[in-house]
């Protein structure tokens, strides 16, 4: 029991900070709230992350032996059909971000050949897309052909994007202090409203990609009982890992209000943010473009990986245990490597949608990366709801899922906090949807943009519902 209770708070604590930051959340943050995002930062730590890491915690430690994750939560907690809804609703929030891991590769290879981010200003977004395309339909073989290699791969690219992380942060903050004639490009750095943000509907619709940006931290729940003393530790583990990456996203954000003018962000800076950052920092360090050629490496492995990645791991959670009742059973049939190809067939057919269709009606490769990333903030974290959700029931049953860790002892405070995280995550989801472009300005795009975030998530969650019924008659037609 001591050898498999190894893990100490500050072991819990790093494990869950690799799988939860990353420095695309400084930027794009940056470029939707400039310096405004440092309180923003502060508040969703405190009234959203802190609890969300704890819930998990208790969840882990309550499931113990659970191997489906958020499905297994809920089938312990309700039933399995809703059981099965979540782990559909698991799978199928990955679309959007399998859809725009191609287009991140491409941006990483326009700076790495060309030096520049010119390619998506100047290539059709349609032409982007079917580029995009094949990289995605070449990857899909790759993974069902279980290439490991690239697994491997991404745990180097990994580190690598983690360092140049903390290479950002320390190089940025330090520069206009320690190179003569490096300005500071934000002005009035030192007034306190600089830092307060405007709370309208604007600022309200920008929140997803913040929750976006601290979620996944039911990826920790594993670990809660692998601590020496889950209690204790476990609590203390997350605390610092809030503190660690408050730490990053505020000095992250201070540093690039040293590079970007907060009242002038670059409109391409969601898109090509990391690049111009390091590009401005080699010219300050003398270097060159040595860290945008670093940093394109780096980013283009990690991505390739990432991609192959999440191609496989969500659908086998969601094929790998299936329940004939809900999904056909030819669905989650498999091959000689064990590759569940219909699967992977209908990954495909979503994915292409959502990689061409929109490109008819945006235009612009900047446009449609910075939709698809919007799009992506407001889908993905659908799946955290499913995380509340367990916990509510859980607090409804507590004596019959005894832990070792317990968030609050209280069940009535537990359901509230529950119910908080619930209704804060739906919220900002909504209104994510709303798109981010000037309404006046481009009134088509802007409908059109509106009709896909709403569509997306209600086609693939009707699909969702239609597969049960699939099911049912197959069976029927069995028996």
């Amino acid at each position: 029991m001591a050898t498999e209770k190894q893990l100490r708070w500050y072991n819990v604590a790093l494990i869950a900070f690799v799988a939860v930051w990353g420095l695309a959340n400084v930027f794009n943050n940056y470029a939707q709230q400039g310096l405004a995002v440092i309180t923003s930062w502060v508040l969703i730590m405190v009234l959203y992350f802190v609890p969300y890491a704890l819930i998990v915690g208790q969840l882990g430690s309550a499931f113990k032996d659970a191997e489906g994750g958020v499905s297994s939560w809920i089938a312990a907690t309700s039933t399995k059909r809703l059981a099965y809804y979540a782990a559909w609703t698991y799978w199928v929030v990955h679309v959007p971000y399998l859809a725009q891991k191609p287009q991140t590769i491409v941006i990483a290879f326009s700076w790495l050949f060309q030096g520049n981010g010119r390619f998506v200003q100047e290539v059709p977004a349609m032409t982007t897309s079917l580029i995009c395309l094949a990289l995605f339909l070449l990857f899909l073989w790759l993974a069902s052909r279980g290439v490991a290699t690239l697994n491997r791969i991404g745990s180097i690219a990994g580190t690598a994007m983690f360092i140049m992380s903390l290479l950002f942060i320390i190089l940025a903050v330090s520069a206009p202090f320690m190179i003569r004639g490096v300005q500071v490009a934000t002005p009035d750095m030192g007034k306190l409203a600089t830092y307060l943000p405007k709370f309208n509907l604007n600022y309200f619709t920008t929140v997803s990609m913040l929750v976006f940006a601290v979620g996944g931290a039911e990826k920790i729940s594993p670990y809660v009982n692998k601590t020496h003393h889950a209690a204790r530790e476990f609590p203390l583990g997350m605390l610092v890992l809030a503190g660690m990456v408050a730490f990053c996203a505020i000095l992250g954000s201070f540093a690039m209000g040293f590079l970007f003018d907060s009242d002038h962000i670059p409109v391409d800076l969601m898109t090509n943010g990391a690049y111009l950052a390091f590009a401005k920092l080699g010219g300050y360090y003398h270097v060159g473009n040595l860290f945008v050629i670093l940093f394109a490496i780096a980013n283009v492995l990690a991505q390739v990986s990432s991609l192959a990645f999440s191609i496989d791991a969500p659908l086998k959670i969601l094929l790998g245990d299936a329940d004939s009742r809900f999904i056909p059973r030819r669905l989650s049939q498999t091959n000689k490597r064990g590759t569940p190809v219909n699967g992977y067939v209908m990954t495909g057919v979503l994915v292409s949608l959502l990689i061409i269709v929109p490109a008819l009606g945006i235009g612009n490769m900047n446009e449609l990366y910075k939709w698809l990333l919007n799009l992506n903030a407001s889908v993905m974290p659908l799946r955290y709801l499913w995380v509340f959700l367990a916990y509510i029931l859980l607090n409804k049953q507590l004596a019959k899922f005894p832990s070792a860790y317990r968030f609050v002892k209280n069940r009535k405070w537990g359901m509230t906090i529950g119910a908080w995280c619930f209704v804060f995550t739906l919220l900002a989801c909504l209104l994510g949807m709303l798109p981010k472009i000037d309404m006046a300005a481009d009134p088509a795009t802007w409908w059109f943009q509106l009709t896909l975030n709403i569509l997306t998530p209600v086609l693939f969650l009707a699909l969702g519902l239609i597969l049960p019924a699939v099911a049912k008659r197959q069976n029927h037609l069995k028996s």
